[in-house]
């Protein structure tokens, strides 16, 4: 029970929060500031005050809430400001290799603390463009390349942050973008090391749905970097579903692993877009195999795993796919389909209606 002294300060952080609230039109919650400081901070801010003064009281309240997604706004108008101010104006303005140092230091600290924060990923992203346009390319290129470790050690602590993975494919895409842009080198893809790494990622954990994702992603670029031939092109299909099915037996209970096995299937349909094709000269006669092949392996785990609602979906996924190109020889009846239905609602019935639709798109 809280005691007339904690109930007491929470009421004057609550009028704080308050006075910033109408001072600045927005929300701060969780802060340890006076009521002063919030005052001092918001009236600098409404003044537009773009000093080093202001920026340090800036970096206080967002190492107390880095959610508090406005002051990141205000940040960067503060940033641009001390950017453009003339060295020769004013003495005591710092450097901007300075200005960008710091701030990456601070954006560092706080990922530490709050790795799945949308404001502090999209600001490091913000700061590095910005400080590839005052400090120039060559600096840039070190600052982008410099971010991969960073990355990595976020993917350490939790492989899982997606947060984490899409920013990496942010920084991939700029080292590559000034790769090419150096004179007289090579441009380089890390298209390679990509695939590889979440080849990594994956053995270290199979429930990692972003790099499953990643992978997809990676996949038709892959192939036109190798620049392969049909054959190749089974041979990674091959290759991937050796990979996704083997997942699959070793814990069937996991969502991710159905989405990239879903993907696999899509990537090889006549529906599927020209340039996400990983096989593009399939005959519908392949597709059958390809499709018969796993509704026989995935029909073979569910003799062991009769609960597990995933398998009866990707029965029944590969059901609608196979409808699309058999011709004539049967691999499952009606009768399958409706008892995977009928499980499948069982097992899940919080989704019923959308089982529902998927049987009355089955013509079941």
């Amino acid at each position: 029970m809280r005691t007339e002294e904690a109930r007491k300060k929470e009421l004057q952080l609550i009028a704080g929060y308050r006075d910033l609230s109408d001072l600045v039109n927005t929300k701060v919650c969780g802060t340890e500031f006076s009521d002063g400081e919030y005052a001092h901070v918001a009236s600098k801010i409404a003044e537009r005050q773009c000093t080093i003064e202001v920026l340090g009281l800036v970096t206080k309240l967002l190492n107390e809430n880095p959610e508090y997604y406005t002051v990141w706004n205000h940040r960067r108008r503060i940033m641009n400001a001390l950017f453009a101010t003339p060295s020769g104006e004013d003495v005591s303005a710092p450097k901007s290799e300075d200005l960008v140092q710091d701030d990456l230091r601070l954006t560092f600290g706080l990922l530490r603390k709050f790795p799945k924060c949308y404001w502090i990923w999209n600001y490091r992203n913000w700061l590095l463009e910005a400080g590839e346009t005052e400090l120039g390319v060559n600096a840039g290129r070190k600052l982008w390349s410099g971010e991969l470790q960073l990355v990595n050690k976020m993917l350490h602590a939790d492989s899982r942050n997606f947060h984490a993975w899409s920013y990496r494919r942010i920084v991939v895409s700029q080292f590559e973008r000034l790769s090419a842009a150096e004179e007289g080198k090579t441009p380089q893809t890390l298209t390679e090391s990509e695939f590889d790494y979440t080849t990594k990622m994956i053995k270290t954990n199979l429930s990692n749905f972003s790099a499953w994702h990643n992978r997809s992603k990676l996949i038709p670029r892959l192939l036109r970097e190798r620049n392969a031939d049909p054959k190749a092109r089974r041979v990674l299909l091959d290759s991937e579903l050796a990979l996704i099915c083997e997942a699959i037996n070793t814990d069937p209970f996991d969502q991710s692993i159905w989405f990239y096995h879903q993907y696999l299937m899509l990537a090889i349909s006549p529906n599927c877009p020209p340039k996400e094709l990983v096989v593009a000269d399939l005959s519908n006669g392949e597709r059958e195999k390809y499709y018969e092949h796993e509704l026989e392996y995935i029909k073979d785990i569910l003799e062991d795993e009769a609960d597990c609602k995933w398998i009866y979906e990707g029965l029944l996924y590969l059901a609608g796919a196979y409808l699309e190109v058999e011709s004539g020889t049967k691999a499952f009846t009606t009768k399958d389909m409706r008892s995977w239905l009928e499980e499948l609602m069982r097992l899940d019935p919080l989704r019923k209606g959308r089982w529902e639709d998927v049987g009355t798109r089955l013509g079941l």
